[in-house]
């Protein structure tokens, strides 16, 4: 992705009156990351989305958001959590309120606990449910049994997060309701889709990443996720045809690896000139709506 080399808008936009504005924060495990410097975006815009749908990652930072930190309180919590990989294990420890194996299921080991995790990784600030967010928050799930899309919007909202990013092999399922839920990003990895009808503005941040060049054969983990990439790419692809929002940024952001938060900075250098162009976009999707409802 490129950028021009404009200054840097720090504007204070004036919103078009009875317009909603929705933002789409997709999944990408440590790439979703790059959400958090669209959100300061965002307040540097002076917008607040009236409406977030968020997968995986993008659940998970979108919570925060809705939850009423801005951008730069996400940047500082996250450099407080990952900033130094022995500092975030320090944090962690100090907020656990059991025991190092409450976090995997005794009778399935090997996979992670995501509710617990979330419990403790998670600012202390974020409510228990859907209905105390300033922001009404869309999540998206995978029903494992039905073997299509599960939208959470109301109830407990730490579970819903766990579903939305309950990565198979590596996190637990997680039961809401009856229905076994686990990482939405296999049905909707970006859901700017849900917003249609939602919002009168849409914009969403594709967190996926292109291909990273190839320096020596994938191992089998790398080819494995290397295959879902594909799979997802195809389904925003498709998605894009038909209901195509009136911003989409995708931060170049493939290099990094799902479990990459130690590389937050990085990450975030990355994204910079994705920040710009989302900005951008935003700033010219506004001024046509707001043009617009002069001439009307």
């Amino acid at each position: 992705m490129t950028a021009d080399p404009s200054p840097a808008l720090n504007v204070n936009l004036p919103q078009p009156p009875g317009r909603r504005f929705g933002l789409a924060l997709g999944g990408g495990g440590a790439r979703g990351l790059a959400h958090i410097p669209m959100l300061e975006a965002c307040d540097e815009l002076g917008m607040r989305p009236d409406i977030i749908a968020g997968t995986s990652i993008g659940a998970l930072i979108g919570a925060g958001y809705a939850a009423g930190m801005s951008g730069r309180d996400l940047r500082e919590y996250v450099l407080e959590l990952f900033g130094r990989r022995f500092a975030a294990l320090a944090v962690m420890r100090q907020r656990w309120t059991g025991r190092v194996w409450d976090y995997w299921n005794p009778l399935t080991p090997a996979l992670v606990n995501g509710v617990s995790l979330i419990e403790t990784a998670l600012p202390a600030l974020l409510p228990k449910t859907f209905e105390e967010l300033r922001i009404p928050l869309l999540v998206v799930a995978t029903d494992y049994c039905a073997q299509n899309e599960c939208v959470l919007s109301q109830g407990a909202l730490i579970p819903a997060i766990a579903a939305s990013a309950a990565i198979p092999a590596l996190f637990k399922t997680v039961e809401i309701g009856g229905r076994i839920l686990l990482d939405g990003g296999f049905v909707n990895p970006t859901p700017f889709d849900l917003l249609r009808g939602r919002a009168d503005i849409v914009a969403a941040v594709d967190v996926m990443g292109g291909v990273p060049p190839l320096t020596a054969a994938p191992n089998s983990v790398d080819a494995v996720m290397a295959s879902t990439q594909i799979a997802l790419r195809s389904i925003v692809a498709e998605k894009l045809r038909w209901a195509a929002p009136d911003v989409f940024v995708a931060p170049d952001v493939g290099r990094f690896r799902v479990l990459d938060f130690w590389k937050a900075a990085e990450i975030w250098e990355a994204a910079a000139p994705a920040k710009e162009e989302f900005k951008r976009a935003l700033t010219s999707v506004l001024e046509a709506k707001l043009q617009a409802d002069k001439s009307d």
